[in-house]
């Protein structure tokens, strides 16, 4: 029987020939921990419909972000959950709220850590929209001020990175406009440019206190359809100014990771959302998966497609097990 010379097998026998290999690797830094922070001293509260993530009072957010640094993690993303709500989110950029207590409290407790602060209204709108409203019709224009505020709430308590997470049109132009005129020129902006109107969102939503009361997101976000329109958000924001673009979520969007990262020379990061992170979670916990080895195959997979950087909910335990096996 005739074989052929080259054998791909002969690269596989072995795991440290393997990983000599090895075209695509995780590492520690490639990965953002999300933390939802809110008011109160000694606050833990577990969020049901996703085990093993918490609702922390800035004092515990602290102590959080100290494990992140310690197991190597660069960054971590922040979520507020405000004392109060009203019709245009003012809470989002007043100085006393969790947000901005918690940036000055991690900043001064680890400086060395990457402060990333989401940008947006609907954790902080009575409605749970992500602009004002003019009835019931989310205005975009208005809705951009708002978020120069917030941006700059964010910025002057210690922000190194903004994420605007909205998807208005202008957004990010705004943001840096803002940023720019208040001498915040080192503060980068970390754009949700594709950001999908998903199914994948609901136990975020839970977690954050942000569904909508009424209709959905989708005049304001992206049709799950889309691929070309994709790559316009990316060039918009890029022409606005912003400095790593996101695709959310991940894992149905592998192919428009791979399509923004071939287009664009800055990072790009993208979102293993809640609704990926809790299907794992309720198929590990039924002994249907193996959590580590799914999950590893999970993020390898968007850093194959082109992702620079993940913002995920399995980011600790992800460090750990990478310790585990240098």
């Amino acid at each position: 029987m005739y074989f052929p010379k080259l054998r791909p097998r002969r690269l596989r026998q072995t795991e440290t020939l393997r990983k000599m290999v090895r075209e695509t690797s995780l590492a520690v830094c490639d990965m953002i921990y999300p933390m939802f922070v809110s008011h109160g001293r000694g606050v833990k509260t577990p969020v049901p419909s996703m085990p093993g993530v918490f609702q922390f009072s800035v004092d515990v957010a602290v102590q959080e972000a100290v494990e992140c640094a310690s197991l190597g993690l660069p960054g971590i993303i922040l979520f507020g959950l405000p004392a109060y709500k009203d019709e245009t989110g003012s809470s989002a950029y007043d100085p006393e709220e969790a947000v901005q207590q918690a940036v000055k409290a991690i900043k001064k407790a680890v400086p060395e850590l990457i402060i990333i602060t989401d940008t947006c209204l609907c954790e902080y709108t009575s409605h749970g929209h992500c602009g004002l409203l003019d009835g019931n019709i989310v205005q975009n224009d208005a809705t951009l001020e708002v978020l120069a505020r917030v941006a700059l709430s964010h910025a002057r308590a210690g922000a190194d990175v903004v994420a605007p997470s909205d998807m208005m049109d202008g957004r990010v132009g705004a943001i840096r406009k803002a940023l720019d005129e208040n001498g915040f020129e080192q503060v980068a902006i970390l754009s949700y440019a594709v950001k999908y109107a998903s199914a994948f969102y609901g136990p975020f939503r839970d977690a954050a206190d942000s569904a909508p009361m009424f209709g959905d997101r989708r005049s304001y976000q992206m049709d799950p359809a889309n691929i070309r329109e994709a790559i316009k958000e990316v060039q918009q924001d890029l022409a606005e100014g912003a400095d790593i673009v996101m695709v959310k979520p991940a894992l149905a969007y592998l192919d428009v990771i791979r399509a923004v990262k071939e287009m664009t020379t800055i990072p790009v990061a993208t979102y293993n959302v809640s609704g990926e992170y809790a299907m794992v979670k309720a198929a590990a916990n039924n002994g249907w998966l193996n959590e580590k080895d799914i999950v590893m195959e999970m993020l390898l997979s968007m850093k194959r497609a082109g992702a620079d950087l993940i913002l995920t909910y399995f980011a600790k335990d992800v460090a750990r097990w990478l310790k585990e096996t240098d």
